[in-house]
């Protein structure tokens, strides 16, 4: 569940992208998983549902553990974009549940990105 007012918008990095609409000052918490809202999809869940959707969650939600459960956004959290220098991520102490932060102060219109290999077991079949 995102925590800090955003928009959608095209993205120089890739396709769509999420970006703040009012500066977000560093520490500031930015996302956590929120029960009813958020999903967890059970791989047996995820087995059996069709193959188009099967596609949407592979391509828009994320794995922590390779054979764990899917975790999908209720939000538009999932059209974060990746970047090596990430503007939001998870404290270097974290202990789940996390709520992922600002990374540093972020501007508003920037666009607010992640790194997905800190956090998704997938990140290299997505990045190609």
């Amino acid at each position: 569940m995102l925590l800090v007012k955003t928009r959608l918008a095209p993205s120089a990095i890739h396709g769509m992208g999420l970006f703040a609409l009012e500066p977000i000052p560093r520490g500031t918490p930015f996302w956590r998983f929120e029960p009813g809202f958020d999903q967890s999809i059970s791989p047996e869940r995820f087995a059996a549902l069709p193959e188009l959707t099967r596609q949407h969650i592979r391509w828009f939600a994320y794995r922590v553990e390779a054979a764990g459960p899917y975790i999908l956004s209720g939000d538009f959290c999932c059209f974060m974009n990746h970047s090596q220098a990430p503007n939001t991520g998870a404290p270097s102490d974290a202990q789940p549940p996390i709520t992922t932060i600002a990374l540093r102060d972020i501007a508003a219109g920037e666009e607010l990105t992640c790194d997905y290999f800190a956090f998704d077991a997938e990140a290299a079949q997505k990045l190609g």
